[in-house]
């Protein structure tokens, strides 16, 4: 990567290739660190905040104010997240490739404003709403909202979408970026923890505070306030411009990408060789004997791909039929990291649970402490009160303590902590299945409403499994040795999400259409009441899923690292041979 040379107090200091928010070279010493990554810390804690309390509580809305039926409305709302999530590929193609972070962050931060206001407007007037109608008591009379009331709600929530899904990546990436220097290993681990507790601390008070506006102020009120924590979110963001250090925009970081795919499809019948005569290296920066200091050693994985940087022509080839070894493998570390992406695609379909399901399921329950009403969307908030607590603990005693043990800059490597917290998520939906059934039982056999604190166990398993895979996917992701792609990289662990979110919707469309044929009551998820339901098996259905989908982890985690462990990686770090990619980020 290219370097710039500072001379400061008469010492040279390296840095990668950054540049300050006038475009100029960044001062070391002035630039980046914990302080300006605390700017962007509060634009993640603000931004958090106002869409949780939004997702979170969408599905009250959506069924009292819309009229939308209990499925199409876990539908709608599984949409609206899973494109938030999908959207954020979009967010970190246009930073690494055209804008960069910091404007990639404010101008669509913006847009995710602007929708929270429209959302607001919506709540409020009567005229972009159906009748008023008890969807409980009277809900197949009631009317659905339909034609402008609809396109109005639906383009402020996919503005919020927009908006969110282009900032998410961007945030991690940005605060990230502050500590882009190698020394500085340890501080960049510190943070993603910072960046999770930021996280924790905004989805606590959106589920306590925002949620108790929405319920007692009106969801006009709610939505707001969420407009007004994206404004504070904003305004903290623009505080720190003097003191970020950013990495220029790369240009299309597709294309090197898709050159790669085509030159090795093109050269399909050329004899593969690892002779260095015969391959294509990055010149950019030369060593007296011709070769760059910071090549690549074309590696033993996917062998195919290693012919796109076999010279077959004494001229010059075209970007197309001819590609580097750098460039080929990096599109290799894209290839092998998307087993272990793919692996969390069900862990967030459980999430998605917790957020639908779990909601309407705390709505059947009693939900009075006493003379204080709880409202079932503030039961997400149990999680974050523990981790609030657990997380700074985890950096400050568990870190240090692992890391004596296991020479670790973060105590235990990024895959580990995936594999513990999709471990743990299994028994999240096991304890969802046990207080489904006693609540049903209870209510159907012996006319009881139980405390809605008997499904408080299934919030704080998840939550703590949380902690381990999101923290450990982002921290894995962002640590690939791709040049100018580390918004991407982030973007693509948020799109987990998403196709968690979507299979979610899948699930419950097939469970109903296959349960409804074998079941004269018709599906387990098919009816508005819950106590006609059986979201129990659904919840035992996602257990085994889960568990599941834990032994496909291990098969391909166990697969990467051998991959990144290979016999020819091992004989390249012994020499001063280039390194072959990924040596530097062996989980």
């Amino acid at each position: 990567m290219d370097t710039r040379k500072h001379e400061y107090n008469g010492e040279n200091i390296f840095e990668e290739n950054s540049v300050d928010w006038r475009g100029r070279p960044s001062n070391p010493v002035k630039h980046g660190g914990m302080k300006a990554a605390s700017f962007v810390l509060g634009l993640q804690g603000f931004e958090i905040m106002a869409i949780a309390a939004v997702g979170n509580n969408l599905i009250t809305y959506v069924i009292n104010e819309m009229h939308f039926s209990l499925s199409k409305s876990a539908n709608i709302v599984t949409n609206f997240i899973g494109t938030i999530f999908i959207l954020a590929l979009l967010g970190g193609y246009l930073s690494d490739s055209y804008l960069g972070c910091f404007w990639t962050l404010l101008i669509f931060g913006f847009v995710e404003f602007s929708g929270f206001i429209l959302l607001s407007v919506q709540a409020h007037l009567p005229q972009l709403k159906p009748p008023k109608c008890n969807m409980l008591l009277d809900g197949d009379h009631c009317e659905e909202a339909k034609g402008f009331k609809a396109f109005i709600f639906f383009v402020a929530l996919y503005l919020v979408a927009l908006g969110s899904g282009c900032v998410k990546p961007n945030m991690i990436a940005h605060g990230a970026n502050q500590f882009n220097d190698s020394k500085q290993s340890k501080k960049l681990s510190r943070y993603f923890n910072a960046a999770y507790f930021a996280f924790s601390m905004g989805e606590l008070v959106a589920l306590t505070v925002l949620v108790y506006v929405q319920t007692h102020s009106g969801m006009d009120v709610g939505f707001g306030v969420s407009a007004a924590a994206m404004a504070m979110g904003l305004i903290s963001l623009i505080c720190g411009t003097v003191l970020y250090k950013s990495k220029p925009p790369q240009g299309s970081i597709l294309i090197p990408i898709a050159q790669v795919f085509v030159a090795s499809t093109l050269k399909l019948k050329q004899v593969d060789s690892s002779d260095p005569r015969v391959l294509h290296w990055n010149q950019s920066k030369e060593q007296p004997n011709g070769e760059s200091t910071n090549n690549l050693y074309p590696s033993e994985r996917f062998r195919f791909l290693n012919k796109a940087c076999i010279k077959v022509e004494d001229g010059k080839e075209s970007p197309w039929r001819l590609c580097t070894v750098n460039q080929v493998e990096q599109v290799k570390i894209l290839l092998s990291v998307i087993p272990i992406f793919a692996c969390t695609i069900v862990f967030n379909t459980i999430l998605a649970q917790l957020q639908t399901f779990s909601v309407q399921q705390g709505s059947a329950m009693d939900t009075h402490l006493k003379s204080f009403h709880i409202p079932p969307a503030s039961l997400q908030a149990i999680p974050y009160i523990m981790l609030i607590f657990i997380v700074p603990l985890y950096d400050t005693f568990f870190v240090p303590f692992a890391r004596k043990i296991t020479k670790h800059d973060s105590g235990i490597t990024p895959l580990q902590r995936i594999g513990f917290g999709l471990f743990m998520a299994t028994f999240s939906m096991i304890s969802a299945a046990l207080m489904e059934n006693k609540r049903r039982n209870a209510a159907v056999n012996s006319n009881k409403i139980i405390s809605i604190f008997w499904i408080t166990p299934q919030f704080l398993i998840f939550g703590l499994s949380e902690m381990f895979t999101a923290v450990g996917l982002i921290e894995f992701f962002y640590k690939q040795s791709l040049k100018g792609m580390q918004s991407f990289l982030t973007a693509i662990t948020y799109c987990s999400y998403s196709f968690g979110f979507y299979l979610s919707s899948v699930l419950v469309s097939l469970i109903n259409k296959v349960t409804s044929k074998s079941s004269p009551g018709g599906g387990w998820l098919s009816d508005n009441n819950l106590n006609k339901d059986r979201l129990d098996y659904f919840y035992w259905m996602l257990a085994v899923l889960s568990f599941l989908n834990f032994l496909n982890y291990l098969f391909w985690a166990k697969w990467y690292f051998h991959n990144n462990r290979s016999p020819a990686a091992s004989l390249q770090l012994e020499s001063n041979a280039p390194k072959i990619a990924g040596d530097d980020n062996i989980p």
